[in-house]
């Protein structure tokens, strides 16, 4: 028996970043320029040391000059949120819907997740206008899941895809890290603004056996790890918090969780060909290929996501996943495994098969 039969499948992805690049050398002179003041001498010497590294070359973010971070009126920075925010998740859908040949017609259900700004009423309804989706679509817009939202929210449109007739579910992950933007004496603050970028991936889910079939997928929370890894609110303000510890933590979590998904399937971690991982960071990318006994060969998309773009929080890995489909080195019956973690702290994992 075929085990993509009456599955749910991926039939497009599309990404989307805003125009705005800036390299790291640029961004640690500008760090170094406005707030040397709050730094102490060994944060500054930190600072040089992180931005110096190799793994990130380049991000993309939602802003016309750096400069409009300084000091940012938090009225701004929602206005600009939810600008980037819609805007981006729009190019994304429409390049994904494109690409299969359909239109906003077609759509009979829409999930958006997003964890660095909040709307009420949430995105969906501003896409839902702006793309003329039907009124009578089901929408949903789910926040609170950080990193590793897009995974829950695929699970949501493999459910709803159940109910959808001949239509259509679309998932859309979208981050603007930038609206987050903080900076003080803390290495968590320095670290988060040496890594984290601006961008959205939509996906588009049918019932035709075309595409990457939706084989399963498991989650894992660990509650007691929740402070290693959070967004905290301080005068108001959204503030990143990462652990030194968090390498170990999430490829432990990670480990559990890629273990979940594949024992009932009696795969074994070399049965699978292809490995789309949240890039979280260098550190944590090594920690998890050292946990689960990887090779680098495993890690090139998800190593070079992170180098041209940064870490984006939830969409990230589908960037990696189009980089994995656009390498053209998925062959029909291959095993693909994707997983992201982040807030929560919280790791999920889906098995793909071509």
């Amino acid at each position: 028996m075929n085990s993509t039969n009456g599955k749910a499948h991926i039939a497009s992805i599309a990404v989307a970043t805003p125009p705005y690049t800036v390299n790291q050398a640029q961004a640690g002179a500008f760090l170094v320029k406005h707030y040397s003041d709050k730094l102490s001498p060994k944060s500054l010497a930190i600072l040089r040391k992180i931005f110096a590294h190799p793994g990130v070359s380049r991000r993309h973010l939602a802003v016309d000059d750096l400069a409009c971070l300084v000091d940012e009126h938090p009225d701004n920075r929602i206005a600009r949120y939810t600008h980037w925010a819609v805007n981006l998740s729009s190019q994304a859908i429409v390049n994904a819907l494109t690409l299969i040949g359909l239109t906003m017609e077609d759509v009979s259900g829409l999930v958006v997740n997003t964890c660095t700004g909040y709307i009420c009423p949430g995105i969906s309804t501003y896409l839902i206008e702006k793309l003329g989706i039907s009124d009578k679509v089901r929408a949903h817009d789910l926040v609170g899941s950080g990193c590793g939202g897009a995974i829950p929210n695929l699970q949501i449109c493999e459910d709803m895809l159940k109910g959808s007739g001949e239509g259509v579910i679309v998932s859309v992950s979208v981050e603007i890290c930038s609206a987050t933007f903080q900076m003080d004496d803390d290495l968590s603050l320095i670290v988060s603004n040496a890594i984290f970028a601006d961008g959205a991936a939509a996906s588009v889910l049918w019932r035709r056996p075309e595409g990457l079939a939706l084989i399963d997928s498991v989650s894992r929370y660990e509650p007691r790890h929740r402070d290693d890894i959070r967004y905290v609110y301080r005068n108001g303000q959204l503030h990143n918090q990462l652990s030194v510890s968090l390498p170990e933590i999430a490829s432990k979590t990670v480990a559990k969780v890629v273990t979940d998904l594949l024992r009932p399937w009696g795969l074994r971690i070399e049965d699978i060909k292809h490995w789309a991982f949240h890039p979280g960071g260098e550190k944590i990318i090594d920690a998890i290929r050292n946990e689960i006994g990887l090779s680098e060969v495993h890690l090139h998309a998800t190593r070079d996501v992170l180098a041209r773009y940064g870490n984006m929080s939830s969409p990230t890995v589908f960037f990696v996943l189009q980089e994995i489909l656009d390498r053209g080195s998925i062959q029909p019956g291959d095993w693909c495994v994707m997983v992201a973690f982040g807030a929560g702290l919280c790791a999920h994992a889906c098995l793909l098969k071509a």
